[in-house]
């Protein structure tokens, strides 16, 4: 691996540390709360590419495990792995790895739309399907009332799924990180 990978690696893991100081909003039903974070998800996989967006992930989940406070609301620990959100976090390293994938796939023709498309398929039906149950599991709730409960959380992932496919976009344009793992895909 690059010196230069390893600094968009690292880069990205402070990126999501950065998004934890947005203030949480925490749907009380559910213990999960709406953090700016999972922006920082569709970011990594759809500009380091799947590769290094994934790892991105982990190395901002260890980080994490070894007790450094960078969820948002200040949370951190080996316990957050045990807590009703271990599945999005887990995820996030799913999501990243989708994300920077497809992205690298239809890199050439890529646009808003579909890097906007990109991010909603891996930043939230992929989360989801990784995290809602999960939630379901360890709230011991069923599935369906997990699911629902959910579907708040949906406009703000579109929004923030419309943010990143701007930044994906105008990076592509601007300074492209992806080109030499596209033809690969």
């Amino acid at each position: 691996m690059a010196t230069k990978d390893i600094v968009y690696i690292a880069l990205f893991a402070a990126l999501m540390a950065v998004l934890a100081v947005f203030p949480p909003l925490t749907i009380p039903a559910l213990g999960v709360p709406i953090t700016a974070q999972s922006m920082g998800v569709m970011l990594a996989g759809g500009i380091l590419g799947a590769r290094r967006g994934a790892l991105a992930m982990v190395l901002f989940l260890v980080l994490v495990a070894i007790g450094l406070p960078l969820l948002s609301g200040g949370r951190g620990g080996i316990g957050v792995f045990a807590g009703p959100t271990a599945g999005f976090l887990f995820g996030w390293i799913v999501a990243a790895y989708v994300i920077g994938r497809l992205t690298e796939r239809f890199w050439h023709g890529l646009g808003f739309v579909g890097a906007f498309l990109i991010s909603v398929f891996g930043g939230i039906v992929v989360l989801y399907a990784i995290g809602i149950p999960v939630v379901a599991a360890i709230a011991d709730i069923p599935l369906w009332t997990a699911l629902s409960g959910s579907a708040a959380f949906i406009p703000g992932d579109l929004v923030k799924a419309g943010f990143a496919a701007v930044v994906i976009a105008t990076v592509k344009r601007s300074y492209p990180l992806i080109p030499s793992r596209a033809g690969r895909a």
